[in-house]
């Protein structure tokens, strides 16, 4: 079986990082994913490394949450970085799992803006990458898993 080719979820991070203040602003103000695609600095972050529509739609959703996260090189996934955040109650999390896209994603980054946790980046964009009904159950079942005893 062939594994699995990622795209590189750290250069994107890293060329995240090297924004100036008001094109990172840019992408903060984005209130949809889809908003993304009147925004220029969303085309600089992802500079047409996406082969497909379903690649394209991938890295809005990388990139429609990334100003609201921190990457840490602990192995901490998404799920359990939102046991870490106060305020982040179950309901909250089942809205995102029972909603279905654009508002799925529009409720995770309303979560991760009142987080904005510390995860390691490329957990995170694995969990954002093939964001689908599989994912979702993953985060809910990562949040669940890691509450505090």
């Amino acid at each position: 079986m062939e594994q699995q080719k990622f795209p590189d979820f750290m250069a994107l991070y890293h060329a995240w990082e090297q924004l100036a203040n008001g094109p990172k602003a840019e992408l903060r103000r984005v209130a949809r994913p889809e908003e993304l695609l009147e925004v220029p600095t969303f085309y600089r972050l992802f500079s047409g490394k996406a082969h497909s529509e379903w690649e394209k739609q991938a890295y809005q959703r990388l990139i429609f949450c990334l100003p609201h996260i921190r990457h840490t090189n602990d192995g901490v996934g998404l799920g359990k970085a939102l046991t870490r955040g106060k305020n982040v109650s179950e309901k909250r999390l089942f809205q995102v799992v029972r909603s279905d896209s654009p508002n799925d994603m529009i409720q995770l980054r309303r979560i991760v803006q009142m987080v904005e946790p510390s995860v390691n980046w490329t957990l995170a964009a694995k969990t954002l990458w093939y964001w689908n009904d599989r994912s979702k159950r993953d985060l809910l079942e990562d949040y669940f898993l890691n509450q505090p005893k």
